[in-house]
């Protein structure tokens, strides 16, 4: 029979009798596994003021925002969003006793902790000291102590990055014990896996902030096609890269972002784009476009906007989206496709009225 701890209120329950203890919401004091890392910076475990073994974060590199933040990819697919939260280690059994211990005795102390939130505390010291458990939860003796150093308790982390609250505070099952070398239980379908990796690299990739190139480039004439592209030597795939590393357990995940179409559009209904529409393909050589040349007046650009009117005293917003096919690859093998995604670059286009142009 399951415990009151794995229902709803329950858990509701316990977290307000907990108040301070850190390990019944994601939200945990020092932030025991993060996210919250820029490219390139190196983490490494360590002790804090308790004592206590610095828990693992997520170290990122590569073509990733700095310090951590959201990167500049927007997905093609509105229903795709990254993981809010997730489980990954925390601590050995001795440093989790030592941090857990201490946060229960702190809030069975608190005043007024009586009735209901006094049971839920008791059977939460219950479970990690008395072997207390239920349906495909096992309790443990004496927090596990005496396979010190043959795995990590796993609990609960927030993605920073993620709006909306509840989601991001939705992974509260009671930290969990996990054997080196051995896959998570079933039940914690959120644990952390080189795919959940891929999808947080995929959130904080940085993409290049490509402009298109124009001929004519600083202003065009109206009925003048212009011509667009983007040479294969600034457009070209990235890398983001995820990983997580602790005593007997470590994963990563890479994810690549390859180019493959540019769309324009133009700012104003009274243009055409080439082709009509606006979607400019990949060429076999990487690049997009033709670069305009001498004698091309004549001709039709492959990639282009022309402007039916002149935009008088101000400029056209000529906007530019390419469109970055997305995949991964991760620890054993794994890998896959991800939803496609977009970033979008804007450039002022003046257009002047004029009866004839030579070129």
């Amino acid at each position: 029979m399951k415990s009151p701890l794995r229902t709803t209120a329950s858990l509701a329950t316990l977290t307000l009798a907990l108040g301070a203890l850190i390990l019944v919401t994601p939200a945990y004091a020092g932030k025991p596994v993060g996210s919250d890392n820029g490219a390139e910076t190196e983490q490494s475990g360590g002790a804090d003021e308790t004592g206590i073994h610095s828990a693992v974060r997520i170290e990122y590199s590569g073509s990733v925002a700095p310090n951590g933040g959201t990167g500049n990819v927007t997905s093609a697919d509105v229903n795709w969003t990254p993981p809010p939260c997730w489980y990954a280690p925390y601590l050995g059994a001795k440093d989790f006793k030592k941090k857990m211990s201490a946060e229960i005795e702190e809030a069975a102390s608190a005043p007024g902790m009586t009735g209901t939130p006094a049971a839920a505390i008791g059977q939460t010291k219950a479970h990690y000291e008395d072997e207390y458990g239920w349906t495909d939860t096992p309790g443990y003796k004496d927090y596990n102590v005496a396979k010190d150093g043959e795995g990590m308790f796993w609990a609960g982390v927030e993605n920073p990055n993620e709006p909306d609250f509840l989601k991001r505070n939705s992974c509260t099952d009671l930290p969990f014990w996990v054997d080196d070398g051995e896959a998570p239980p079933p039940q914690y379908e959120e644990a952390i896996t080189p795919e959940i990796l891929a999808a947080l690299a995929y959130q904080h990739m940085e993409l290049p902030g490509t402009e298109v190139t124009l001929a004519p480039a600083q202003s065009t004439k109206v009925n003048l096609p212009t011509w667009a592209w983007l040479d294969k030597a600034d457009f070209h795939e990235v890398q983001a890269t995820a990983a997580i590393n602790a005593p007997g357990f470590a994963l990563t995940a890479t994810t690549t972002a390859k180019p493959v179409s540019l769309r324009l559009e133009p700012g104003t209904p009274d243009a055409v784009t080439y082709p009509a529409s606006g979607e400019c393909t990949i060429n076999d050589d990487g690049s997009i476009g033709e670069p305009y040349a001498r004698g091309n007046a004549d001709r039709t650009p492959p990639c282009g906007v022309k402007y039916l009117r002149s935009s008088g005293d101000g400029t056209f917003g000529l906007q530019a989206t390419i469109t970055w096919e997305i995949a991964w690859t991760g620890t054993g093998g794994a890998g896959g496709d991800l939803p496609d995604g977009t970033f979008e670059n804007g450039q002022a286009v003046t257009v002047q009225e004029i009866q004839s142009v030579n070129r």
